[in-house]
C-alpha cells in the first residue's frame, strides 16, 4: 500500500521531537510491514490544504494524519467526501478519536499498530452536515473551550493547566438554556447546562471515548441546570468515569436528532471536536454508518 504521512509540526507531541529522526523510522517502519511510506512535515497553517492535496492523489491509497483532535477531525471530514482511507497518529493533547480507534497513546508505539494494522469502516456523525469523529456540544462545553482559548499556553501539560482554569471560571456562572429536541421517539423540551453528542455512545473511562464506532447510533447527553458545587461535582465525576451516575446526567441513544434553541442568543457558540463554531438556531445531528474507511490499528498480542 503507498501511503502519505502528514505530520503537523504546530501539534503539542510533535513540536519537541526530532520529524526528520522520525519520518525515518516511519518510513522503515511501514516498509518492514511491506507498505511504502512518504512523510510530509507542515505548519498548522497548511495541514488541511496539504490533506486536501493528497486526499485526491491517486498515487496513495491512503494518508495518515498525525495531530491534535482538530486536525483529525478534518482529516475525517476530507477523507469521507473523497474516499481516501484515514490513519490516525496521536499527537496532540487529548486524542480522543485515537483512543476510540484503539490506537496506542504512545505516538511510536502507535506508528508500529498503524503500520500493521487494517482497513475497515467506521460511523461518522454530523451536525447540519458538518461531519465529526467525536462530539458535538453547547453550554458548558462550548464555555470551557471559550475560556480556554483565551489563555495562553505552549505545552500539551500548559493545556491541560489552561482547561482546569477554564472549569474553575466557568463554575462561577454556570449557563442555563432551553431546548427542543426531537428524536425518532418524539418532541421533548428541557432546560439544560449542557449538551453532548456524541459519534457512538460513550464509555466510562476517565476520558470519555466511544465504547465502539460502529453502532450506528448517536450518544445523546444531557447535563441539567447546575450551581457551582453540581458543576464541580460532575467534572470530577467526569474525570474520576463516574459521571453516568451524577444525577444531573440523562442519556439516549438515537440515529437522528434535531435541536431547537429558541431563546438563542447572538455570538453563542457550539463546540465540534474541540473547536469554536457558531452555535445555529437550529442543528440537525445525524450517524453515518460505516460512513469512514480507516486504518484500524494491529492490537498488542
Amino acid at each position: 500500500m503507498q501511503v502519505a504521512a502528514i505530520l503537523n509540526r504546530d501539534s503539542g507531541t510533535l513540536r519537541t521531537m526530532d520529524l526528520d529522526t522520525f519520518c525515518a523510522e516511519a518510513v522503515a517502519v511501514f516498509a518492514q510491514a511491506g507498505h511504502q511510506l512518504r512523510c510530509y512535515v507542515v505548519s498548522g497553517e497548511d495541514v488541511l490544504d496539504t490533506i486536501e492535496r493528497f486526499s485526491v492523489d491517486p498515487e496513495f491509497d491512503a494518508m495518515i494524519a498525525a495531530g491534535g483532535d482538530g486536525t483529525i477531525s478534518s482529516a475525517a471530514a476530507i477523507a469521507h467526501r473523497t474516499g481516501k482511507i484515514l490513519g490516525v497518529l496521536p499527537a496532540g493533547t487529548m486524542n480522543l478519536f485515537a483512543r476510540a480507534l484503539g490506537v496506542p497513546p504512545d505516538i511510536r508505539t502507535a506508528l508500529h499498530a498503524v503500520a500493521e494494522g487494517t482497513i475497515g469502516q467506521v460511523d461518522l456523525a454530523t451536525a447540519n452536515g458538518q461531519p465529526f469523529v467525536h462530539q458535538f456540544g453547547v453550554g458548558i462545553h462550548a464555555r470551557l473551550v471559550r475560556i480556554r482559548n483565551g489563555m495562553v499556553y505552549r505545552s500539551r501539560i500548559g493545556k491541560m493547566l489552561a482547561s482546569l482554569r477554564a472549569i474553575g471560571a466557568a463554575a462561577l456562572n454556570p449557563p442555563r438554556f432551553d431546548v427542543e429536541f426531537e428524536d425518532e421517539n418524539g418532541r421533548q423540551m428541557r432546560t439544560v447546562s449542557g449538551i453532548a453528542i456524541s459519534n457512538n455512545p460513550l464509555d466510562d473511562g476517565p476520558v470519555p471515548v466511544a465504547q465502539r464506532l460502529d453502532t450506528g447510533r448517536l450518544g445523546v447527553y444531557f447535563a441539567g441546570t447546575v450551581t457551582t458545587s453540581e458543576l464541580i461535582s460532575l467534572v470530577i465525576d467526569v474525570l474520576i468515569g463516574r459521571w453516568r451516575a451524577n444525577p444531573q446526567v440523562t442519556e439516549l441513544e438515537s440515529e437522528h436528532l434535531t435541536l431547537h434553541f429558541p431563546k438563542r442568543k447572538r455570538e453563542v457558540h457550539a463546540v465540534i471536536d474541540g473547536e469554536l463554531i457558531e452555535l445555529a438556531r437550529d442543528v440537525e445531528l445525524r450517524i453515518l454508518p460505516q460512513a469512514l474507511s480507516v486504518i484500524l490499528p494491529a492490537r498488542p498480542l
